[in-house]
């Protein structure tokens, strides 16, 4: 059975998050439901990351195996032809070869989280960003986001229900920029707890509003205490930017 890499966009307003679970519709549903169709019966789509509720990719990697040899263009075409109505877009299909996992190949995953910083709140970006009208100080927000960079545990920054081995992590970048009235987080590392990058955006917005300081953060991670963290960031400015499958990819 042939196997194809598959790039993937999505909204993950309406969905469940990425993977199937009873009591929604996920990502992973509506494309598996496209690939029966052309596929003639079932074929599970593994995915890079288990993104969220709410959570958005530009850049998600899956694979499937099918039935018969596909060229790319068309496989790509056909199933975007039987994802509509959901907001799911399939970039690139390619073939690759058996050994190859969507999930345990990647070396590096990349997310970006955007914070709409001004007054006035969204209207074309809602749902998109999370809008926050009060004044961030995002040199402050870098700076202490530097104490999370490296080998850590990262217990404070770990949902209840992670289901993570171990949450010892190594976090190779925290970036914090401002470009205007948007701020960006933008974050890697070969792998990720699950609500990690939305736990340290919510604990960063704290320094930004000048409520913690940069030693209050990093007191927070060594606490290795979950109610040490601050207010977790809302789904809706996560983006699964892209995964990387070489491991000296930047």
């Amino acid at each position: 059975m042939p196997r194809y890499r598959l790039d993937i966009e999505y909204d993950g307003a309406p969905f469940t998050g990425w993977q199937s679970q009873a009591g929604g519709t996920s990502v992973q549903d509506v494309l598996e439901r496209a690939v029966a169709i052309i596929n003639g019966g079932h074929s599970m789509v593994y995915g890079a990351g288990r993104t969220d509720a709410g959570v958005h990719a530009l850049g998600q990697v899956a694979h499937v195996d099918l039935a018969k040899a596909w060229d790319p263009f068309k496989l790509r075409n056909a199933l975007n032809g039987n994802v509509r109505p959901f907001p799911v877009s399939v970039l690139e299909a390619t073939e690759v070869p058996d050994d190859f996992h969507a999930r345990f190949s990647a070396t590096r995953r990349f997310y970006l989280y955007r914070i709409l910083n001004r007054r006035s709140p969204p209207a074309l970006d809602k749902g998109k960003v999370w809008w926050l009208p009060t004044e961030l100080d995002t040199d402050a927000m870098h700076e202490a986001a530097q104490h999370l960079v490296g080998k850590h545990d990262f217990t404070t920054f770990r949902a209840a229900q992670c289901q993570a081995n171990s949450p010892v992590k190594t976090l190779d970048r925290l970036d914090v920029s401002r470009y205007g009235e948007l701020i960006e987080i933008r974050t890697d590392a070969r792998s990720f707890l699950h609500n990690q990058v939305r736990s340290m955006a919510g604990s960063l917005r704290l320094v930004g509003e000048g409520k913690w300081s940069a030693r209050d953060l990093k007191r927070a991670l060594d606490s290795a205490d979950r109610s040490q963290c601050g207010p977790v960031a809302p789904p809706d400015g996560l983006y699964l930017l892209r995964v990387g499958y070489n491991a000296v990819e930047k």
